[in-house]
């Protein structure tokens, strides 16, 4: 698609709850609910925004983010990608509780169809605090969503000044504002104002390159992740087989854990239980050059994220060979 530049673009802002939409006690940055907020209403309150987009405006969610569920997540991007179909909207921003942020990101920008900009953004203060960094973020949002160098380049998070992408973002701090990086990787661009400043893109496969196709599924295959620490019992992994259809290893170092756990791991993996190998570390590579064994490897995803391929993979194959290579690729 090519925008415009003789028009204010068409931007819907998509609510979804977290402490954007959070109240509390007036001044405080504490003890406060979130989603109590429509985002029509954070919208109407933000100074200049008309000067930048023609903004609309549809509350999906209102949640706390560490309530949000995989069917979720479909809905929104099936949403996303029945609007994103026709020609009304330039753009998407959702406004989105900091604590799953980045596993929605990572899972829209693996299931949406589209190559217009789709925006994330949230805040690390309610509404009610004395400074509250909401409404300038939904502000840098939708100027980002406005903006002809966002379109194909996947979801996008902006937050503050920041420009970040969906594979690589992570929450890094439980307070500052400034709460996101992309780790070693760096960031994708910088927003001052409403001004829009990439220096970097993705070279991942990634929304309207993407293979999964979630139109026709309402829930996602579950997969488990298991924490590897000093001493660990490896029979969580044998209840983690029951309940789940695959396991992340959210493992030390390189991906790596203790004996009796590559054992079962192995043994799982050879009856084409796929279990992947990912690490506790914010930074660095999990690849097979590190383990011996082979198997599946996060490469630079997170645990929380190797969780989230791996359930889209599953609506794809059971091949273990197969799952090995999305993850080369994604």
């Amino acid at each position: 698609m090519k925008f415009s530049k003789n028009r204010l673009k068409n931007i819907m802002v998509i609510g979804t709850g977290g402490t954007i939409a959070g109240t509390g006690e007036a001044g405080k940055t504490l003890s406060y609910q979130s989603g109590q907020i429509e985002v029509n209403d954070l919208i109407s309150e933000i100074p200049d925004l008309k000067s930048i987009a023609n903004v609309t405006s549809n509350e999906l969610l209102s949640i706390d983010s560490c309530d949000i569920t995989g069917r979720d997540w479909i809905h929104i991007a099936n949403y996303i990608n029945e609007i994103s179909a026709g020609d009304e909207i330039d753009g998407f921003v959702i406004t989105h509780g900091t604590d799953t942020l980045e596993e929605t990101a990572f899972f829209l920008n693996l299931t949406i169809k589209t190559s217009k900009p789709v925006v994330i953004t949230g805040s690390m203060r309610p509404s009610t605090a004395m400074s509250p960094d909401g409404p300038f973020n939904i502000f840098q949002a939708v100027a980002l969503a406005s903006s002809e160098e966002a379109v194909g380049k996947g979801v996008l998070i902006a937050f503050s000044d920041v420009i970040y992408g969906a594979r690589d973002i992570q929450k890094i701090s439980t307070f500052r504002v400034s709460a996101f990086s992309q780790r070693d990787l760096g960031c994708l661009g910088y927003i001052r104002d409403d001004r829009i400043y990439f220096y970097s893109s993705s070279t991942k496969k990634h929304t309207f390159n993407s293979e999964f196709d979630i139109s026709k599924i309402s829930e996602l295959p579950d997969v488990s992740i298991a924490p590897f620490y000093a001493a660990a019992d490896f029979h969580i992994l044998d209840y983690l087989r029951e309940k789940s259809k695959g396991i992340i290893l959210s493992g030390a170092g390189c991906g790596g854990c203790s004996t009796v756990w590559d054992k079962k791991i192995q043994e799982f993996m050879m009856s084409g239980f796929p279990i992947v190998r990912s690490s506790r570390i914010a930074n660095g590579l999990v690849t097979s050059e590190y383990i011996s064994q082979k198997g599946i490897f996060s490469n630079t995803l997170s645990p929380q994220k190797s969780r989230i391929l791996l359930s889209l993979a599953l609506t794809q194959t059971d091949s273990i060979d197969k799952i090995r290579s999305i993850f080369e690729i994604y």
